[in-house]
């Protein structure tokens, strides 16, 4: 926890006219590396060599290595305040950030395995255990409002950025592969429509959940496991060489968003939360259901045609998807089965929307 956070309560949220107001300040730091990519960014680009410390033996999954991964991955999409724009090529920097992904790729693939066969990965995404266990259908089942809105903080970290990672594997993919992920994309981007980005549907589910919907918001706020999630997206997408991981992410991300979200939905309807609510997650039912047969299909078939080497890095993709989702999962539930906030402050008490 952020130290000179703890405890502190939340100021309150932003109201609806805030949805455009973008928050790029710097995060805090939560341990000496994060500490030392944050501090530069305050300065100019360096002269000196960044110290590297002993990454090695950070913690792929920690806090500190995290955020500072996080915080570096930033600058290629909005940036933040007052940092130097030189900042996002800066060779020191991508020497400190190349030794980061190096420990957080290693520790994702060891704890994954190898597999490459790429039908099996997919059709076992399909299988949930009866009754389900997993962390939608405690919230459609039994969750409180408090935890649904942090819930919806957990998620904004990628949703107020949503597909944006994803876009970088277009030009790494080439015919139909490609065709058919713009048309998903197409789709996530509001098909050409701004007021019905995916991004611009979790801001105004946030405004209508009493929480701030301003970018970046609640960077602070939301713990490792989560920002790891945006991270291994981040990660996948600028790295070419990581193109079929980034394509099985994004399958297995959509073969399971539209039960996901079906069952959200029904939760923030059993709580009584009005239709502005609950709008973003519809809106995925249908549109999800759509996109994992694009993907499954054209996407990964055309692409394995062409480059069938690619087959276990694509079943890596969705095996790092299921690992990362699942330690978020069981942060959660320890949280909420102790009755303490999962966040780094509890949010203050906010009654649900009608």
């Amino acid at each position: 926890m952020p130290p000179d956070r703890v405890g502190e309560p939340m100021a309150p949220a932003a109201t609806p006219s805030d949805a455009h107001v973008l928050t790029r300040a710097l995060p805090l730091p939560r341990g000496p590396l994060s500490a030392t990519v944050i501090t530069a960014l305050t300065q100019p680009p360096p002269s000196e060599p960044l110290p590297l410390f002993d990454v090695d033996q950070t913690d792929p999954y920690g806090e500190d290595l995290t955020l500072a991964l996080y915080t570096c991955y930033e600058l290629h999409y909005r940036g933040f305040d007052g940092v130097d724009s030189r900042w996002e090529w800066e060779p020191e920097l991508l020497r400190l950030r190349a030794a980061m992904e190096h420990v957080f790729l290693t520790a994702l693939r060891s704890d994954t395995g190898s597999d490459d066969d790429v039908t099996a990965a997919l059709d076992a995404l399909l299988v949930e255990p009866v009754p389900g266990n997993g962390i939608s259908h405690y919230l459609r089942d039994v969750a409180q409002w408090w935890q649904l809105r942090e819930y919806i903080v957990h998620r904004s970290v990628y949703h107020l950025k949503e597909a944006d990672p994803h876009a970088w594997v277009i030009p790494r993919l080439q015919g139909q592969a490609k065709a058919s992920l713009v048309a998903v994309e197409f789709d996530e981007f509001g098909g050409g429509r701004g007021e019905r980005l995916h991004a611009q549907l979790f801001a105004d589910l946030m405004a209508a959940a009493g929480l701030s919907p301003a970018y970046l918001h609640y960077v602070d706020d939301v713990p490792a496991p989560m920002i790891a999630i945006v991270n291994m997206m981040s990660m996948f997408g600028l790295h070419r060489r990581l193109r079929g991981a980034m394509v099985g992410h994004f399958t297995a991300a959509e073969v399971t968003s539209a039960p996901s979200a079906q069952r959200i939905a029904q939760a923030l309807e059993r709580l009584n939360a009005g239709p502005a609510c609950t709008l973003f997650f519809t809106e995925h039912i249908e549109a999800d259901a759509v996109h994992e047969q694009m993907l499954r299909r054209d996407v990964i078939g055309d692409l394995l045609r062409r480059e069938p080497h690619l087959a276990e890095d694509v079943v890596f993709g969705i095996a790092a998807t299921e690992l990362l989702e699942g330690r978020l999962a069981e942060h959660l539930f320890n949280a909420w089965h102790s009755n303490t906030t999962s966040l780094h402050r509890p949010l203050p008490e906010h009654s649900v929307p009608s």
